[in-house]
Order: C-alpha cells, then structure tokens, then sequence
C-alpha cells in the first residue's frame, strides 16, 4: 500500500511541479485554483490558515498578501518557517479555546480571510470518520465566526456526509455567497470538497436603548 502511494505521487502532475516551483505540497495549486477562481486573498490581507503544516497553502497566501499583509499558520505538526517576517507559526490544535486565543492575539482580533485544508484523524470507518469530519467543519465556521471581519472570506475543505446539506444551509445565513468546487488539483478519487463563503455578515448584536432596559428593571 505504502509503495503504490509513493509510485503514485512520483507520477503524480502537481507533485511533480510542487517539486519543480519549490512549493511546499502539491496543495498549494489547490488554493491558488480556489483563489483565482473566487479571489479570496488581496494584497494586505491577514490570512489565517488552520491546519496549515507543511506549510503549502500558508505559501500561497504569502505571495497574495504581499509584504503589507499577514499570515498565521496553525497545527499540530511544527511548520517550518518561511523568510518572510510577516508569517508566524503557531503549533497546537486549533480546536482548543487556548490556541484561537492565541491566534486572535497575533492577529489583533480579526483576520479578512481563513483557510482551512485540514482533515480530521481518519480510522476507516465511515460513519466515524463523517462524524469526525462534521466536527472539524463546525469547529473552522465557529472560529470563522468569532474572527472573520465583515465581507471577509472562508474556505475550507469538506467530506460529504448525511450533515452536508444542512451546514451549506448554515453557511448561507452567514455569507452572502456561498459556493462549492473542486479545484483540477484535487484528486479524483478523493470524495473531499471545498465551500467557499465570500461576504461574511457578522450576527448583529440587537442594541438595547435606555428608556427600553429600564423597562426591563
């Protein structure tokens, strides 16, 4: 098994030219396909990538945001450094209330875009490893929640499973666009998707007047 998934990346196109362009994973054509389709990322941007290592879609958006911009790179594997100043790393579980409070530190408490090419621990079995990923899923909305600024941008990878139809129902209350592709770099026999939100709508918080909590006293 191990030696036919090496035969196969060696073969494999975008490994090939990750390899050739000096990119970090062949994911990296992953992202910069979504963002030229949808232009996620602009120059000055701050960027947060979940599960980031090794560092492939983190690489990407460093060459959008330019040197005006900012990336963050989270997971719990160690990301290797780039040259550029504006990256910083952060090694742990996004999952975890510790590690968003340290991103929402880094980052000064919102990010214009959030990326997220993660995938859950996966045993084989299909209604666990769905469950799983729907968890993974809920817990990237809910971060993008507290931190994407107004008409900010999500994308994030996704397994279709019975809670699919239900979280784009979901995302489209949040977003005034809501999307989903399958970049040419993805392979074909995997059943991983993408969803797009474009034009976040924070959850207005209802001001209460004056006269109006008085009332209420």
């Amino acid at each position: 098994m191990g030696s036919r998934w090496q035969m196969e990346k060696k073969h494999d196109p975008y490994y090939k030219k990750a390899k050739k362009e000096d990119y970090r994973s062949r994911a990296s054509y992953k992202i910069k396909q979504l963002d030229k389709k949808f232009k996620l990322i602009k120059e000055g941007d701050t960027v947060v990538d979940l599960g980031a290592a090794p560092g492939g879609w983190s690489q990407v958006a460093l060459e959008k945001v330019g040197e005006e911009g900012l990336v963050i790179g989270v997971d719990l594997n160690r990301i290797k450094p780039f040259p550029e100043e504006n990256f910083h790393g952060i090694r742990g579980d996004f999952t975890t209330t510790e590690v968003q409070e340290k991103v929402m530190n880094l980052i000064g408490g919102k990010a214009k875009v959030i990326i997220s090419d993660a995938s859950p621990s996966l045993c084989g079995i299909k209604n666990i490893d769905q469950l799983r990923s729907i968890d993974l899923t809920n817990t990237v909305i809910g971060i993008a929640d507290n931190i994407l600024e107004p008409k900010g941008n999500l994308v994030m990878k996704v397994f279709q499973g019975p809670e699919y139809k239900d979280m784009l129902t979901r995302l489209k209350k949040k977003y005034r666009q809501v999307k989903t592709t399958k970049p040419p770099s993805s392979r074909k026999k995997s059943s991983e998707m993408y969803v797009v939100g474009l034009d976040f709508k924070p959850k207005k918080i209802k001001k209460v007047k004056i006269k109006d909590y008085c009332m209420l006293q």
